[in-house]
């Protein structure tokens, strides 16, 4: 039988630990993270995509379902009816396209971000504010944006962290 993409669930934020399984069982997987910009700088900045589930590639009648049912910190795979639902593999590359897109544009805050782009400021003491976005800042994951003060009719440019901002749609 031929191999096939499934989706392997884990345990809440058991993800890099059923990675590393698979990876030292040298099974073909696809763990999809993006690059986060957290506030706290302890935070985590990469993060699971899909939180709770990993792609694998394999084909489950020579390598047999009990391999994956008594891996440790798994719940199973995404079935139908008790049949592991297969996931086709265009569907896997594109998946792999994005979140290459997303991590290329600097994460998620940065995906789709662009010079002159209207953001809200989210946090810090100029929450609640719109801005314009104007650039990313070499070093830790920082921005500027411009501000447009009370009364005002300059705009002043302000750093932040890119956590403190999102795109308004």
């Amino acid at each position: 039988m031929a191999s096939h993409w499934y989706v392997i669930r884990s345990k809440p934020r058991k993800e890099d630990i059923v990675w590393r399984q698979l990876q030292a069982r040298g099974l073909e997987n696809y763990y999809p993270r993006i690059r986060v910009h957290p506030v706290n700088p302890r935070a985590r900045k990469v993060k699971p995509y899909f939180p709770g589930y990993l792609f694998v590639h394999v084909d489950l009648e020579d390598l047999g379902l009990s391999t994956f049912q008594w891996m440790p910190h798994t719940l199973g795979f995404v079935s139908f009816d008790g049949e592991p639902a297969p996931v086709p593999g265009h569907i896997v590359q594109g998946l792999q396209k994005r979140i290459q897109e997303i991590n290329e544009a600097g994460g998620e805050v940065f995906d789709g971000l662009e010079r002159g782009d209207k953001v809200r400021i989210h946090d810090g003491p100029f929450s609640g504010y719109e801005a314009v976005f104007d650039t990313r800042l070499p070093g830790e994951e920082r921005v500027r944006v411009l501000l447009r003060l009370i009364n005002d009719k300059r705009q002043v440019p302000v750093d932040l962290q890119a956590g403190q901002i999102r795109k308004l749609k």
